[in-house]
């Protein structure tokens, strides 16, 4: 099976590396072409334009920051023309459900298939090979992928196309959310007196426990903001889950307040940072460093 990705930053990086790692021969292509070029030395082949990665692929991996970018890519720079009929698009990016429908039905007039397949689990699960990738899309275009979806972590089938954008926007949800109530429950407890890391430790176990807790909590004690998933992508999500949410109908209260928060951060300077910087937001709300 000849594969290529597009979109190499810091999740395509390291899921392109494991294919390498796992024997596949693989075509790339990056916007900024050296980040690309970090594979070439474990054997992958460096495109300087996409339509020329995917040409005669069986299938096409993206990895891209949003919907209007993966389908400028697709429609507007050639890839889903130089497509070969009967190959597989498998987008990897956080998109609209509705954006994944309609690229979806565009392919398929040429004869290519679709899935949408998100992911969770950020730079440590891609590493790993311990990414939760949720896919929607035809039941024969599930198996066809996902031995190489294998390759990344652990992939199931939630529904027809759009169906693992809806799941990856209720992961950015429920993600977005717990960071903030774990951030603001840590500052409060450290305002009050009490030691912000021993506050985890105790909780740790209980009802309260969670992968947030642990691996965001641990960075907000630590002060560790360095970008894995950036506030600006959480906040992306949280506006595509509410997008969602208004075309059926659905009322998100706690979703719109996190939304606010987290565009407040970004309008204060934290784009940037990892999405656990909300905390410097709630700190910065409180008169704490």
């Amino acid at each position: 099976m000849k594969i290529a990705i597009l979109g190499i930053g810091l999740m395509g990086f390291p899921m392109g590396r494991r294919l390498c790692e796992a024997g596949h021969h693989i075509h790339v292509w990056n916007r900024t072409e050296h980040k690309a070029q970090r594979l070439a030395p474990l054997g992958a082949t460096v495109h300087a334009q996409p339509a020329d990665a995917v040409r005669g692929a069986d299938l096409v991996i993206t990895m891209l920051d949003n919907g209007a970018v993966v389908g400028h890519v697709l429609f507007d720079l050639g890839l889903a023309a130089a497509m070969k009929s009967g190959s597989l698009l498998v987008d990897m990016s956080s998109i609209k459900p509705v954006e994944a429908r309609d690229h979806a039905a565009r392919l398929s007039e040429r004869h290519v298939g679709y899935l949408d397949a998100p992911v969770s689990g950020g730079t440590i699960g891609a590493e790993a090979g311990t990414l939760a990738i949720m896919v929607g899309g035809k039941p024969t275009s599930f198996d066809l992928a996902l031995p190489v979806l294998q390759v990344f972590g652990r992939a199931t089938h939630v529904g027809p196309v759009g169906a693992g954008q809806l799941a990856k926007l209720a992961n950015q949800m429920i993600v977005g959310a717990t960071i903030g109530i774990v951030a603001e429950a840590l500052l409060l407890c450290e305002r009050g007196g009490a030691n912000m890391a021993k506050v985890k430790e105790a909780i740790t176990g209980g009802f309260a426990d969670s992968r947030i807790l642990q691996v965001h909590g641990q960075r907000m004690v630590e002060r560790d903001f360095a970008p894995r998933g950036r506030m600006s992508v959480q906040l992306k999500d949280l506006r595509n889950a509410l997008s969602t949410a208004n075309e059926v109908g659905f009322d998100a209260p706690i979703t719109a307040l996190f939304e606010q928060l987290y565009a407040q951060g970004i309008d204060h300077g934290l784009a940037d940072l990892d999405h656990a910087g909300l905390f410097v937001e709630l700190a910065s709300r409180n008169g704490m460093s």
